[in-house]
Order: structure tokens, then C-alpha cells, then sequence
């Protein structure tokens, strides 16, 4: 048995999609997932994506499922890569609308260079939950959500096992769904430089709702204001306020086309 898919990243945050209709009824979707995902014997992401028709007033809805097998309400960066599939393939012109599992989310493709893209999508309001939390004793706190929960932990550098920090903060009980976690290093009032240790996924290079979580919460204790750009290890990504709403500002590019063989698992 063989399921299609394309490979897309979102700065070096890569995603596996496929459409609904051609997964089998009778698979394990979490188990494919961790299959699909794994970098060693499977094609190799942080997390896959089914695509499914467009419901309501938008192009496509998409459901992400993490590289663990767990699943996730939105990812910024794969939202992106979904919409690169959608303007590639013919169905959304330069306007798109997908539904998530955070609700629908709009993007706008402002450049487009043979299959890479660069895409701004409004990534809603930020909640506030906890703007001076004690979770990481010694640093700043803000637990927040963007459409999925986060922590961000600001730091005056990386020279420390943040990963392990950020393995402890995403299963902390205060989190009964698990938590992605942020480092925050504020350069100055328009940058930041973070490091992101996503929920069902681990370190990864960038995140678009770890930056948007990073640079709101940066806002929220006063160190920040809008305009920001996000320094990732893969690049920056540029956020904005509109009004309540916040902005993001980044590339989506597609690398691969191809056929997974389940039977080789």
C-alpha cells in the first residue's frame, strides 16, 4: 500500500501533506504518522497534514498530526505549506482561507518564485493566561495560546540545555495537553532571537506559532513592540499588529513529490 504525498517547509519546519481522500479508511492516522514522519525509515518531518475539501467559505481544511502520533490544533508554518499546496495545485488563487483546527485562518500570498512562496497570515489574537509565571524559577514566564498553548521563557542567552527545559516545561502538569515552549532572547525593541522545542516534535528549526507566542509575549511584559522580527535558527520571520490581531510574515516552499510505502514498515 502507497500513500502520496508533498513535502513542504515553512523555514526549515518541514511537513509531509496528503489529501483525505487518498488515506485509506482502514489506517492507524496516528500510527502513519510517526511512520511518515520518522527521519530514518520513513520520509522524514515534523509533522503531516491531511488535506481535506474546501468546507464552508474556505479553500481546504487541514488536520495536523505531530511526528509522535499526537495530534496538534495549528501549526503557522504548516498552515503555510498548505497553502502552497492549494495556489500550486490550482485551487486558491492569492487569497487563501483554510480551516484549522484553531478555526480559519487567512493568508495572503504576497511573492511566488517557481514553488517557493512567501505567504502573511493573520494568526488571530493572542490569550494572555499567565504573564509573570513561576513554572521556570529565575526567568521570566508568560503561558499563553495562539490557537495552541505556549510557554515562553525569557533568556539573556542559549548557553544552556534549554532542550531539556523545554522537554520538562511541554509535559509540566499545569499543561494536561502538553505545551510548546519558547526561548526568548530580546535584542531590542522591533527583535527577537528564539528557540523552539514544539509539543509532539522536539527542537525544531522554526515555528510560526512559537514566534508568534514569543513576540507576544515579549509585547506583553513591555520589552517588545510591533513591528518584530523573529531571528529563527532558519531565518526570520516578520510579525505585525493589526489592531488585536497579529500578522506573520513568512516563506513556504515545496521540495518534494512522492509515494510512501506502508508495507516497508
Amino acid at each position: 500500500m502507497t500513500l502520496p504525498f508533498v513535502k513542504a517547509h515553512g523555514a526549515k519546519n518541514d511537513f509531509l501533506l496528503t489529501w483525505r481522500h487518498q488515506v485509506p479508511e482502514v489506517l492507524e492516522v496516528a500510527a502513519v504518522a510517526v511512520a511518515i514522519c520518522d527521519r530514518h525509515i520513513g520520509v522524514g518531518a515534523d509533522g503531516w497534514i491531511l488535506l481535506d475539501d474546501a468546507k464552508e467559505e474556505a479553500d481546504a481544511a487541514i488536520e495536523l498530526w505531530n511526528s509522535d502520533g499526537s495530534r496538534s490544533e495549528i501549526s503557522g508554518n504548516g498552515t503555510r505549506c498548505a497553502a502552497a499546496l492549494l495556489v500550486d495545485s490550482g485551487r486558491a488563487g492569492g487569497d487563501v482561507r483554510i480551516q484549522t483546527g484553531a478555526g480559519p485562518k487567512h493568508l495572503q500570498l504576497l511573492e511566488r518564485s517557481g514553488e517557493t512562496f512567501l505567504f502573511e497570515m493573520n494568526m488571530g489574537r493572542a490569550q494572555i493566561e499567565e504573564r509573570d509565571s513561576s513554572l521556570a524559577p529565575g526567568r521570566k514566564t508568560v503561558i499563553l495560546n495562539v490557537g495552541n498553548p505556549q510557554c515562553a521563557v525569557l533568556v539573556d542567552d542559549f548557553e544552556f540545555d534549554w532542550q531539556s527545559m523545554g522537554a520538562k516545561l511541554e509535559h509540566h502538569p499545569r499543561f494536561p495537553n502538553r505545551t510548546n515552549v519558547s526561548f526568548v532572547r530580546v535584542i531590542d525593541s522591533h527583535t527577537l532571537d528564539v528557540r523552539f522545542f514544539e509539543r509532539g516534535a522536539g527542537e525544531t528549526m522554526s515555528s510560526g506559532t512559537g514566534s508568534t507566542g514569543a513576540a507576544a509575549a515579549a509585547v506583553a511584559l513591555g520589552l517588545a513592540t510591533s513591528p518584530l522580527t523573529v531571528r529563527t535558527p532558519a531565518g526570520p520571520l516578520t510579525l505585525r499588529w493589526q489592531q488585536d490581531d497579529i500578522l506573520l510574515a513568512g516563506p513556504a516552499q515545496i521540495v518534494a513529490r512522492g509515494e510512501f510505502i506502508l508495507s516497508a514498515q
